[in-house]
């Protein structure tokens, strides 16, 4: 299995903003399987309750050189801060994810099967290791590492398939806005 290759093309301080350009995108894919990872950061009781009734069977661990995590079967408040994760959930859990995190820095993954054609850059349909899109919350990057009042849109491809990123954001009437990345999972 190989990482995706991921590149900003919205920032915007607007949540609903991202989000519609999340759908727009999400519009021109292939959602057969379609599928959402979260993942947070989290550091207060409150947003740690909140996604743990949305994500009971979450996976965390402690930050930084600290013990505990959901596999040694430790309580996560008594590990604050963590990171959490929850895997293939529903598309109908965004909402209620990203009002469980509040300002927590977070973000979203739209797990699918595929990217349409891209004949104007010569790409055929690309494949589900590169079709992806994440809105990170509150933070500016996918490793949730760089807090910030505004809110990222990212696309993923493939390494190979690099021109794909410019080619989705015109799709959607935007450009690419940083640098291609490797996506950390």
């Amino acid at each position: 299995m190989s990482n995706s290759y991921a590149q900003p093309v919205l920032r915007t301080t607007d949540l609903s903003a991202g989000l519609q350009i999340v759908q727009q995108l999400l519009a021109i894919a292939d959602l057969r399987d379609l599928e959402v990872d979260f993942e947070a950061r989290v550091s207060s009781t409150d947003v740690l309750a909140a996604l743990l009734e949305l994500i009971p069977d979450a996976e965390w661990w402690a930050e930084g050189d600290r013990d505990g995590s959901s596999d040694k079967g430790d309580d996560p408040a008594a590990h604050l801060p963590i990171r959490l994760r929850g895997w293939a959930m529903s598309p109908e859990t965004v909402e209620p994810f990203l009002k469980a995190v509040g300002e927590s820095p977070a973000s979203v993954r739209w797990d699918f099967n595929a990217w349409p054609e891209a004949p104007e850059v010569g790409l055929g349909v690309g494949g589900t290791r590169g079709a992806f899109v994440t809105l990170c919350v509150n933070v500016r990057d996918l490793d949730l590492t760089e807090p910030s009042t505004d809110h990222t849109v990212f696309v993923h491809v493939k390494q190979v398939e690099a021109e794909r990123a410019p080619w989705l954001a015109a799709q959607v009437g935007l450009g690419v806005i940083g640098d291609l990345v490797m996506a950390p999972y």
